[in-house]
């Protein structure tokens, strides 16, 4: 038991370790914790500003006209993520936001109307739209094994959390010396240092750029009808939507609990926001022992339970060492649920709509957490203050334990065999591709048996399908070529599908032989959104037509 937990323990430190010595994604975790600080030092100082204008009403006003248009915007925002090379879509978010929060520090120090400087506020959260999703959905690409894009999320969301606190402190300590301008100057130069090192990624993905276009409604629908289509989208989804619910009516009830059940005063609600900040940290090591054990849906139903069931108690008992314990398990929770939660919609996702997913998954956060904060003063003047965290603690819950059976099935994905992804891993085009890519290609191959004699296709034929031998042997005939003879690990049908022309040569079955077969559309969304992949691709057609055909076609 104890060796099997040592073991475990030093597989995810070194899954944290490689996050670090991975160069790709230390610069988007060291881009992302520079944007964090710089968005919640601006968020005080804008808090700050917006009170000074117009008191608490004021500050209301904004955080709704920030919330409500971005929630609205997530899902065509994301599209983006999923069009364009997201690395470049992060790059321009981080860009605009810098034109953004200059304009707004510009505002500040011209003394310019107060709407002038929401304006701008509201144009930096609407780019922060686009930059999650493209992030979320190019980790995959960039980790070399799940338990790296496991550890990668959690070091992102640890790293967010260290941004929530250090950030207001430095926005603060600022903007007791200077002024909200300042604050938004520093903002801008932190984002225009995100830019910076993300540009410096050498690794990068798309969706499927060879689909159809659509309108861009519809288009930027796909993600919904992407998580409609798959039940264990739907319920991570669903689970995580309630979660952030919860979440909002908290934004609200922290204050509540503070203020009028613990009567701690104004600084109490500091010191509870801190005890949720060192449960953050605390997870830390609860998931170096879940990282490797991969069972990801208990980690994230655990976490909707440490949401929950704290919040409950303390309702029904309140004291102030209650509350910071209970508080701090909620800030593990929080981070178990991002951790887990992210890392499945990542693998689950299909890669062509990715970001969309993430979008969806953006609009879903924003939603629930302003229609917590709104639903929280009507439970607590119907049921009290100690009544609402009990209700908002009891019914998160009860969620929790009505959907835990089929949760525990979202972890089983369509069971590939480690010789499909051995096979998949040995081949030329296929190689570069993240392990994430590798799994959702073998879950989606399908078998083709053929007999001695049998013929595949013909030359001149419409290119259908990409195949990979498993076993057995086969002739390939190219015009005005020697016949080759291909066996187990060669694969054959790229030509035509990345071309876009009729099939090149004729392949007939030599042997008994059994195949995999992908479907186009599969097929070329994984190599073309993949660079290395694309290159591989690119160098094996070459060596098959021929450099000067292969350039000519």
């Amino acid at each position: 038991m104890r060796t099997s937990l040592r073991r475990r323990l030093g597989e995810s430190l070194r899954a944290f370790a490689a996050v670090f010595a991975n160069p790709d994604l230390r610069r988007v975790e060291l881009a992302l914790a520079g944007s964090e600080i710089g968005y919640w030092g601006a968020e005080v100082a804008l808090a700050v500003f917006a009170y000074r204008s117009g008191g608490a009403a004021a500050v209301g006003l904004v955080a709704l006209a920030r919330l409500l248009p971005a929630a609205a915007v997530a899902p065509f925002a994301a599209l983006l993520g999923d069009r364009f090379r997201r690395k470049r879509v992060m790059v321009a978010a981080d860009l605009v936001r810098v034109c953004t929060m200059g304009a707004a520090a510009a505002a500040v120090f011209i003394g310019a109307p107060a709407p002038v400087v929401y304006a701008f506020a509201v144009l930096t959260a609407l780019a922060s739209t686009a930059f999650t999703p493209a992030q979320s959905a190019l980790l995959p690409t960039l980790a070399r094994s799940p338990e790296e894009l496991t550890a990668a999320n959690a070091t992102s969301t640890t790293l967010e959390s260290i941004g929530f606190f250090l950030g207001p402190g430095l926005g603060g300590i600022l903007l007791s010396v200077t002024s909200a301008g300042t604050v938004f100057a520093a903002t801008a130069g932190l984002f225009l240092l995100s830019a910076l090192i993300l540009a410096r990624v050498s690794g990068d993905s798309r969706g499927d750029p060879s689909a159809e276009a659509e309108s861009i409604v519809q288009e930027a629908l796909a993600g919904f009808r992407a998580i409609l289509a798959e039940r264990r989208l739907r319920l991570v989804v669903g689970l995580y939507g309630a979660q952030t619910f919860v979440a909002g009516i908290m934004r609200v009830l922290v204050v509540v609990t503070a203020l009028q059940i613990l009567d701690l005063g104004p600084s109490g609600v500091g010191f509870l926001n801190s005890a949720d900040g060192v449960g953050a940290l605390a997870a830390f090591f609860v998931l170096l022992g879940a990282m490797t054990g991969g069972r990801l849906t208990g980690v994230f139903g655990l976490g909707i339970l440490l949401w929950g069931v704290p919040l409950a108690l303390l309702g029904l008992s309140p004291s102030v060492p209650l509350a910071l314990f209970c508080f701090g398990v909620v800030g593990v929770g929080n981070v178990l649920v991002d951790v887990a939660g992210l890392t499945l919609l990542q693998r689950l996702a299909p890669d062509a709509v990715r970001a969309r997913v993430f979008g969806v998954l953006e609009t879903v956060f924003l939603g629930t957490v302003g229609l917590g904060a709104v639903l929280a003063p009507l439970l607590t003047s119907a049921f009290g203050a100690r009544g609402a965290l009990i209700a908002a603690g009891g019914g998160l819950t009860a969620v929790m334990l009505l959907f835990w059976r089929p949760l525990s099935t979202v972890d089983v994905p369509p069971l590939v065999p480690e010789s499909e992804l051995t096979l998949l891993r040995g081949t030329t085009i296929f190689a570069p591709l993240p392990e994430v890519t590798l799994e959702q290609l073998a879950s989606q191959l399908s078998r083709v048996h053929l007999a001695a004699g049998d013929v595949v296709f013909r030359r001149g034929d419409p290119g259908d399908r990409f195949y990979v031998v498993e076993s057995g042997e086969l002739t390939v005939e190219p015009e005005g070529r020697p016949r080759v003879t291909i066996g187990r690990g060669d694969y054959f049908g790229e030509i035509a599908l990345l071309r876009d022309i009729p099939r090149t040569a004729t392949v007939t079955a030599l042997t008994d032989v059994e195949l995999f077969a992908l479907d186009p559309d599969v097929f070329i969304a994984a190599v073309t959104g993949h660079a290395p992949s694309a290159e591989a691709a690119d160098a094996v057609i070459a060596s098959h037509l021929g450099a000067a055909s292969a350039v000519h076609l």
